[in-house]
C-alpha cells in the first residue's frame, strides 16, 4: 500500500498526567479513526457539546500555549506537543478522547508522544493524502518579532531564530527540512522559561502544573535541571517543535518554507489566518503517486510524506 495513503494509530494509547498551566490530572487515549475525519479531540468527562476541531480558527488562546475551543466554550489546551507528534509520525486521522481540559504535559517534550505512538502502530488506508501547497508569500509581523511563509518546491522548511537576554538561552538559530531532516532533537527538546518569570506566569494563571520533571528553568548561567539539556539547541528547537504542531491546525501537512524570529504560537496562529484568508494564497492537493520526498523519524522504522 502506498506510503502516501492516510493513516491512523493502529492500537488505542493512553497517556497520564498534568496539565502545566492548570496544575490537573488529565488521561488522554488516542484512537484509530476513518479516513478524512482528521484529528478530533473529544472531551469525555462532558456528555453534550464535546468534541473540538483542532483548526487555527478554532484557537483561542494563545498565551504560552495553543488552545481550542468549540462554539459553546468547550476548550481543550496545550495540544501543541500532540500535534506536532501526530505531524511529524504522520498520523492523518485520530479521535483523542481526553477527562479534562488540557493535554498532558509529560516530560515538556513530544518524546513520549512519539515513542507510544509508533509503539501502538500506524495503520494505512486506501485514501490517498492532502497536502497544502503554499502559492505565495505572505508576512506577519508583531514589533520585532516576524514570521514568513513561502513557496517551496518539495518540501517543508522551518528556518527559526531565537533572541533572549540570558546567557544560557541566548540567540540560537536552527533550519530543518521536516521530511528529510533527523527530527529526534527537534521531537525530544522541552518547554523552557527563564526562573525569574515563573512568579508572573503562575501569577497569570499559569504553570500550576511545571516543575523540572517537565520543563528546562534557567537561573542566570545555570540550567536548574540537574541533567542539564537534552542538546545543544534545545530551547530553539523546542520552538520548532511548537511551529510544527501549530501549523498542523491547517488540517494537512504543507509543502512551503517558513522563516520566523523570536516567534510563537500567536504568530503562527496569525499567519495561518492571513494565508487561508484568500484562496489564492494556497493550494489543496491530492496526492496520489510516490512524487515528493519522505521524512524518517527513527529512520529504520518510520516513512511518513507531506
Amino acid at each position: 500500500m502506498s506510503l502516501l495513503n492516510q493513516k491512523t494509530i493502529k492500537n488505542p494509547v493512553s497517556f497520564s498526567g498534568v496539565g502545566l498551566h492548570s496544575g490537573k490530572p488529565a488521561k488522554i487515549c488516542v484512537k484509530p479513526s476513518i479516513p478524512d475525519t482528521g484529528i478530533v479531540f473529544k472531551r469525555i468527562d462532558l456528555k453534550d457539546n464535546n468534541l473540538i476541531y483542532p483548526n487555527f480558527m478554532n484557537v483561542s488562546n494563545t498565551a504560552l500555549n495553543t488552545t481550542i475551543s468549540n462554539s459553546n466554550g468547550v476548550k481543550v489546551s496545550t495540544i501543541e506537543h500532540l500535534m506536532g507528534a501526530l505531524f511529524g509520525i504522520g498520523i492523518d486521522n485520530a479521535l483523542i478522547e481526553i477527562d479534562n481540559e488540557e493535554v498532558p504535559i509529560l516530560d515538556g517534550s513530544a518524546k513520549v508522544f512519539i515513542e507510544e505512538i509508533l509503539a501502538a502502530g500506524l495503520e494505512p488506508s486506501d485514501k490517498p493524502i492532502k497536502i497544502i501547497k503554499i502559492n505565495k508569500k505572505i508576512e506577519f509581523k508583531n514589533g520585532d518579532k516576524f514570521i514568513s511563509i513561502e513557496p517551496s518546491k518539495l518540501s517543508l522548511d522551518i528556518d527559526f531564530e531565537l533572541k533572549y537576554q540570558n546567557q544560557i538561552i541566548g540567540s540560537q538559530r536552527n533550519k530543518k527540512n521536516v521530511y528529510e531532516d533527523d527530527l529526534t532533537e527537534i521531537f525530544e527538546s522541552r518547554t523552557f522559561c527563564l526562573y525569574e518569570d515563573i512568579e508572573k506566569i503562575k501569577k497569570n494563571g499559569l504553570a500550576k502544573g511545571g516543575s523540572l520533571d517537565n520543563a528546562v528553568v534557567v537561573k542566570g548561567e545555570e540550567v536548574l535541571n540537574s541533567e542539564g539539556l537534552r542538546n545543544s539547541k534545545e530551547f530553539v528547537n523546542h520552538k520548532i517543535l511548537d511551529c510544527i504542531g501549530d501549523l498542523y491546525t491547517c488540517g494537512y501537512r504543507m509543502i512551503a518554507s517558513i522563516n520566523c524570529s523570536q516567534g510563537g504560537h500567536y504568530l503562527t496562529n496569525s499567519l495561518l489566518r492571513e494565508v487561508f484568508s484568500n484562496k489564492d494564497n494556497f493550494s489543496i492537493i491530492e496526492i496520489q503517486e510516490r512524487t515528493l520526498p519522505h521524512t524518517l523519524i527513527n529512520r529504520s522504522l518510520l516513512r511518513s510524506i507531506a
